[in-house]
Formats: structure tokens, C-alpha cells, sequence
């Protein structure tokens, strides 16, 4: 796990200081060491955080053995050592994984991606070629962002900061994205908030040659359904995802876990604990109140003899959290649970390198409450045009229920996910704040079909899990210094399960039925009874911090706030209501004020 950033050019020695400055803004990426390598035409940068071949063989940018090639890679190929017995004749300097993806460009060229497992991001010079080959992972663990210098310069990087750093690009705002932002909470998947800085897709390689870029997927969510039966589904489901936790419990430094208590935190440690004893788990703690998860992951560090660490928090200094975490954040996002992120790899990083994490085990077995709540809209059936009308005319001078009003409302099952579910301003009200400018589609990988509940889980796949999910673990972790790995997303156990009948996961009473009857026998009662609680926390305590309170007038109450000059004052001010729109606000206003010097 790194940091990687480069620039290709004319010259490109000449652009040491460039790179260096790449290099040093995103060091927590990686603190164990730097390194540059140079061609006449390209110049590669990376900050190494060590997790496999602790030795100076490990170290990148890396050269193939003709030295005609050099990479520079983010992440981590899983089964690695399988990879290599296949390309057993190529003459292997140390243990890297890195130098896998060497072995197997020499022999397939940009073909070998489709044959790449892992969580990666990278980029390789080919000098004979006088070309660039990149590529991102399948479902966006990890990032890889790309601009057009001032001088024609191809500039890459881990982070946007380490761009911005180099110097070479002006950063122009996308209002547009303002507005997505505010609809859903954080910035398209597939963009930036700058018009200028670009962000490769999950599943896409990029190629750059004589100032030219070619962008094309080579992976797309499936869209089949498998015809296994539900049982012959939960023995391969559980053989999978036993394989994909055992594959990525591989490091030569210390391995734990997350324990939250919920369902799918308590999966993967109990098959981490087969192969890895007295595993270290770790849990976020609440002081009080209903998000408490303390109990439930002691019952399961219990039940598999784990060294259990718990994070208590007793909610103060929000404030100075908050900005913290700012401080290397390099695009707005709202979501409540980034704080206690943030603090857990911070927790973690006294004794850990790597964390095993049950993220995206929602979308991918069919977890929120969303799903079900929809699967009954559905089932009861969504009112035609003629009828809605009606309905919600009657609504303005009676209460006809949530469920009524949801069914009149929206039309179908993929409008009331796409523009109800995580939905945080209208658009009129986005309007009224300021923004005029249209919200940029979705562009997903597949047509999303309403009779098929899978689709909503894929749309959250291609949309909210890179956009949201995975970029908060990936910034969080990284400034931390930690590697976050995802047992779920292995591709061949993610696979699989999205092409699960939907029916297997959720119904409009039951969710996770695949995972339950995987193991709830891996489970204690209480927590194979017990409802999701999300990993956030109430930002309306969160208001109610005196040096909060404070941030929130100096920056949305001061009409030189530099967010005001993408937003009008006076309707700002009829959101500050300490409720998720304030919050949200906030954030943008935050993230406005520690980047107006990049935009002046």
C-alpha cells in the first residue's frame, strides 16, 4: 500500500522538484521510504508503505529485469504467489507482488489486467513503447487521479493534492459537482470536483502516447443470474469467501480485524480466526445510547479468543476532529461515520499495518433497510400518474402515510432508489441555494432493470461504494498509515455473490438470507438477532459542542466565508438547523476554506 504519482514529458528530469513535491504532500501513504526513477520522457515517484518483501527487492518504482519497463502500483495482489508459479520463467529479483504485474506485462502486454486479482491502482512506462499503461481496480479501492499540465505535461497520482502540488495545474471549480454533492452526499464516482482533474474509472486502463489518451473498461459488473440452488449457493458462498479471507491474511507485518458486532465484521473474524489465532479486533465504541456496539463485538472476541481493543469515544472535540481530518481530505463528503473512521485507523496504527474491514457486505447480500422497504413498495405496486396525482393532493390536507405517499411519489422501484434513498437536497433546493447547473448522470456499467432487485444493489455498487465507501476507507486508512483490506470484494467471491438471485438476499422482511444461512451458527444469538446500526453517530449531539457551534458560525454565518461564492448567504441560513443539511453545508464550507488558496 502506497502512494504513486509521476509525470510524463519532454525532458521529464527536469522535473525532479515536481515530483518531489508529489511525493511529499501524501507521505503517510507511505512513511518507510521515497523513491524516483527517470527516463528521458517520464518520471515516476512513490512512497512505500511496507506489507510484503520488507527487503530493498520490495522498493518501487520498480524496473523489469530488461529495465525497459518501470512501474509504480497502489495496492495489493491477492494470491499473488499462484500468479507467479505461472510466469515462473521470468527472473524474479525478490517476493513483491509488484514485480508479478512486471512478469506478466512482458507476456500479455495490457491483456494481463484481465487476469489480475486485487485491490490496485498503477501505472507502467514502457520506454521502447515511449508509452504509458495504467489501470484502476474493479470496484475502486483504490484511487487514481490524472491530469493535463500547463505545459502539455501527463500528470498521475495517488491523491489530488499530490497533482495540485506539483505545481502544474490551475484547479477550476465544477459546480456541477457542487450539486451532486449536495444531492448525495459526495462527489461523482467517476469525476472530481474540478473540471481539470480527472479520475480514472474502477475497471478502466488508461494508455497515454504522444499526447494522446485512451480510456476502456475491461470488467463489468455481471448482470447473469446464477441457477444454483440456495444450498448449493451457501456451500460455495461460504468456500469463497473462505478462500478470500485466507488470501488476504498474507503480509509479513501484523494483520487485525474490525469487530463492530455486526454481521458481516463478525463473519470475517470468525474465518480469520481459522487460520490466524488470537487475532487483534478492534472496535468504536459509543459512551452511550442505542449505537453502543461494545457488547456484541466482546461476545464474538469472546467466542473466538480475539485481542480485543476497544475505542471509546465520549463525544467530544467533533470540532477538532473534524478538522483534522480536513487537513487531507481533498474533496467534500458528508458521511457521519468518516469521523470515527478516521479514529479507529488512528487507533489501529499503534500496533497494526494492515485491518481486515466487513465493508460492502450491504450491497452485496442485500443489507439496508432500504432494500426491503423497497421490495415492499414494489410488491404493493407504485400508483399510475392519474392516481399519484390525486393521492398527493389529498396529502396536503391529510396524513396518508409515508409508504402512500413513497408509492405516489416515485415511479417505479429505480426512481425511488435513485432520487429518495441517501437523497440530501432537491433540486429545487439545490437551486435556491445558488447552483443552476444540471447534476451530472450516473453512467453505470449495465441498464438497470426494475423487475430485478440485484440492480439496486449494483447501482450502489457502481455508485455509492467507489464514491463514498471506498474513498472514505482508502483516505482514512492511508493518512493513518494503515492498509484497509476487503475480504468481500475478492473477485471471485463478489462475483458471485452479485449474481445471486435477489431473492437469496433480501425480501421485504428478511435481509442478508444468504450470509444468515452461511453462518449464523458462526454467530452469537444476540447478534444474529439484532438490527444494523450504521457506523455514524447523531450529528444533531454532534451540534450541540460548543467549539462546533463556533466552526459552524465562522464558516456559514460570515458572509466572507469563501463558500459563499458558490452559494447564496440567505438561504444558507435557513438550513442551519443542526440536522444532516447543516452538516452537510458545514463540510463544504470546511473543505472550501482549506482550499481557497488553490483556487484564488
Amino acid at each position: 500500500m502506497c502512494g504513486i504519482a509521476g509525470i510524463i514529458t519532454n525532458n521529464a528530469k527536469k522535473y525532479q522538484e515536481e515530483i518531489q513535491k508529489m511525493t511529499n504532500v501524501m507521505a503517510y501513504r507511505g512513511p518507510d521510504s521515497e523513491h524516483f526513477e527517470f527516463y528521458d520522457n517520464a518520471a515516476l515517484g512513490h512512497r512505500r508503505l511496507s506489507i510484503i518483501d520488507l527487503s530493498e527487492n520490495g522498493k518501487q518504482p520498480m524496473f523489469s529485469d530488461t529495465k525497459k519497463e518501470c512501474i509504480v502500483l497502489n495496492g495489493e495482489i491477492y494470491g499473488y504467489q499462484a500468479i507467479k508459479d505461472q510466469y515462473a520463467d521470468y527472473p524474479y529479483r525478490g517476493g513483491s507482488d509488484t514485480e508479478v504485474v512486471l512478469a506478466m506485462y512482458q507476456k500479455k502486454q495490457e491483456n494481463l489486467i484481465h487476469d489480475l486479482p486485487g485491490m490496485f491502482a498503477f501505472a507502467l512506462w514502457d520506454n521502447e513503447k515511449q508509452e504509458l499503461f495504467c489501470a484502476r481496480d474493479r470496484f475502486g479501492e483504490k484511487p487514481f487521479y490524472y491530469a493535463i499540465g500547463k505545459d502539455g505535461e501527463f500528470i498521475f497520482a495517488s491523491e489530488i493534492k499530490a497533482i495540485l502540488a506539483s505545481g502544474l495545474v490551475k484547479p477550476e471549480i465544477d459546480k456541477a459537482q457542487i450539486a451532486y454533492y449536495l444531492k448525495n452526499g459526495y462527489i461523482h464516482p467517476h469525476q472530481t470536483i474540478y473540471k481539470n482533474i480527472f479520475n480514472l474509472k474502477p475497471a478502466h486502463t488508461l494508455v497515454y502516447k504522444n499526447g494522446n489518451i485512451a480510456i476502456k473498461p475491461y470488467w463489468k459488473v455481471p448482470t447473469e443470474t446464477t441457477k444454483l440452488s440456495l444450498g448449493e449457493s451457501v456451500e460455495k458462498f461460504k468456500y469463497l469467501l473462505d478462500s478470500a479471507v485466507k488470501k488476504q491474511l498474507i503480509a509479513d507485518v501484523p494483520v487485525g480485524s474490525f469487530l463492530s458486532g455486526g454481521l458481516d465484521s463478525s463473519t470475517i473474524v470468525a474465518v480469520a480466526s481459522k487460520y490466524k489465532e488470537n487475532i487483534k479486533t478492534l472496535v468504536y465504541g459509543y459512551d452511550s445510547g442505542d449505537l453502543n456496539e461494545m457488547p456484541y463485538a466482546q461476545a464474538i472476541a469472546d467466542k473466538y479468543k480475539t485481542d480485543h481493543h476497544i475505542l471509546l469515544d465520549k463525544k467530544q472535540k467533533i470540532s477538532e476532529t473534524l478538522q483534522e481530518v480536513y487537513s487531507y481530505m481533498d474533496e467534500p463528503l458528508m458521511d457521519s461515520s468518516l469521523l470515527p473512521t478516521h479514529l479507529i485507523f488512528k487507533q489501529a496504527s499503534k500496533d497494526l499495518k494492515v485491518i481486515l474491514s466487513g465493508d460492502v457486505g450491504d450491497e452485496l447480500f442485500g443489507g439496508y433497510s432500504f432494500y426491503r422497504y423497497n421490495v415492499n413498495l414494489s410488491q404493493k405496486g407504485f400508483y399510475p400518474d392519474y392516481l399519484s396525482k390525486m393521492i398527493l393532493l389529498a396529502g396536503k390536507f391529510k396524513d396518508i402515510g409515508s409508504e402512500r405517499r413513497h408509492r405516489a411519489e416515485y415511479s417505479d422501484t429505480l426512481d425511488y432508489h435513485q432520487n429518495k434513498v441517501r437523497n440530501h437536497f432537491s433540486i429545487s433546493e439545490i437551486r435556491k441555494l445558488g447552483i443552476n447547473e444540471g447534476i451530472p448522470a450516473q453512467d453505470f456499467s449495465f441498464t438497470p432493470k426494475n423487475e430485478d432487485f440485484n440492480d439496486l444493489m449494483r447501482i450502489d455498487l457502481e455508485k455509492y461504494v467507489p464514491g463514498n465507501m471506498l474513498l472514505k476507507g482508502d483516505r482514512t486508512s492511508m493518512y493513518n498509515s494503515v492498509e484497509v483490506r476487503i475480504p468481500f470484494l475478492d473477485i471471485d467471491f463478489a462475483e458471485f455473490c452479485i449474481q445471486l438471485p435477489w431473492q437469496y438476499k433480501v425480501n421485504s422482511t428478511e435481509d442478508k438470507i444468504i450470509l444468515r444461512k452461511a453462518y449464523s451458527q458462526a454467530w452469537t444469538e444476540e447478534i444474529a438477532k439484532r438490527k444494523k446500526n450504521g457506523f455514524g453517530a447523531s450529528v444533531n449531539e454532534w451540534f450541540k459542542e460548543t467549539e462546533l457551534q463556533d466552526l459552524s458560525k465562522e464558516l456559514l454565518e460570515n458572509k466572507n466565508s469563501y463558500i459563499f461564492q458558490f452559494l447564496d448567504f440567505n438561504e444558507v441560513q435557513k438550513k442551519l438547523n443542526k440536522q444532516l443539511q447543516h452538516w452537510s453545508l458545514l463540510i463544504l464550507a470546511l473543505w472550501f476554506q482549506n482550499n481557497k488558496n488553490h483556487l484564488q
